[in-house]
């Protein structure tokens, strides 16, 4: 897959360019991720029959990450599949070409939060020589399990920060979006403490919101790495390691039944181990199962209701 295969490909829109920032952001992110776990990341180059192809870096069975994966993907498509076009339905049957970086870190200690990080671009071309439509998305977000708050603010607060050089009103609109998004309505519930999550951004122009979506993507590391350093040597035994494997079903629900990067990769006929390489290597589900009254278990919930963090 050539690196100019997605270049110019509108006036104004230079998918190259975003092609490759996002090759250089999972090559940064990897190697952050690698100094902190010791071990390396395998690396599985991968070509789409219909178009395009991507590059999956993963850790499994690490020192500090049960399993980690970091993944780049710039696939192209005669149609797009259903979950890219429900909300546009004028898009329904055309050509597509999708680029973007997702990870998802399960981490062994049960005091070190899960993370998932987004950032992608679409672009679909015009009809008889229409501008093409084209929009941006992504979004990061924390799922511990035995909370701090501490974590959390900061979390939130980098979070906030990426956002503010493009105005302050960013920050609760995709606050509130990641809330109301990496929510399981069957079991009423978030998945975890939020942080910002937005889709179909075009708005501010291309420039602007590629920059926009850079600072997001670059902003990972430093929201996510401090967490981990301080919490991976807690001691921790088969209590929390149980607590855990039931809190990772959720994640597990929440992948399969509402997240749209999962949809699409699926629809689109895309790498089956890549997608699921996000699910927890290990993940437990009981019938009815509630923590004990005031245990540190049932804590979590406190934390699972959205509220301004900073």
């Amino acid at each position: 897959m050539s690196a100019a295969a997605g270049r110019a490909s509108a006036p104004g829109v230079d998918a190259g360019a975003v092609r490759d920032y996002l090759l250089g952001l999972q090559r940064r992110i990897v190697a952050e991720l690698e100094s902190i776990d010791g071990q390396p990341f395998r690396t599985d180059a991968w070509q789409r029959p219909e178009g395009g192809g991507g590059i999956t870096r993963v850790i499994e069975e690490g020192n500090v990450f049960e399993r980690g994966a970091v993944l780049f993907s710039h696939v192209r498509g005669a149609r797009l599949p259903a979950s890219a076009s429900a909300h546009r339905a004028e898009l329904a049957g055309r050509s597509f070409e999708a680029m973007g970086v997702s990870l998802v870190i399960h981490p062994r200690n049960p005091y070190v939060p899960t993370v998932h990080l987004n950032v992608r671009f679409f672009v679909a071309p015009g009809a008889d020589g229409a501008d093409p439509v084209w929009w941006f998305g992504g979004g990061m977000d924390l799922t511990p399990y035995y909370p701090f708050e501490k974590d959390i603010v900061r979390f939130h607060s980098v979070c906030r920060q990426a956002l503010a050089p493009f105005g302050e009103h960013w920050h609760p609109r995709f606050k509130k979006w990641c809330d109301d998004y990496f929510f399981l309505k069957h079991r009423n519930e978030a998945r975890g403490v939020g942080g910002i999550f937005f889709d179909d951004l075009n708005e501010p122009g291309f420039e602007r919101s590629f920059a926009l979506t850079r600072s997001v993507g670059d902003a990972f590391v430093d929201a996510y790495a401090p967490i981990v350093v301080r919490h991976r040597d807690e001691p921790w035994g088969e209590r929390e390691r149980d607590f855990q494997a039931y809190r990772r079903g959720r994640y597990v629900e929440f992948n399969l039944v509402y997240d749209r990067g999962t949809l699409f990769g699926l629809q689109s006929g895309g790498r089956t181990e890549s997608i699921l390489c996000s699910m927890p290597p290990l993940a437990r589900w009981r019938y009815d199962w509630h923590p004990e009254p005031g245990s540190p278990e049932a804590r979590l919930h406190e934390f699972l209701v959205p509220r301004d963090w900073v």
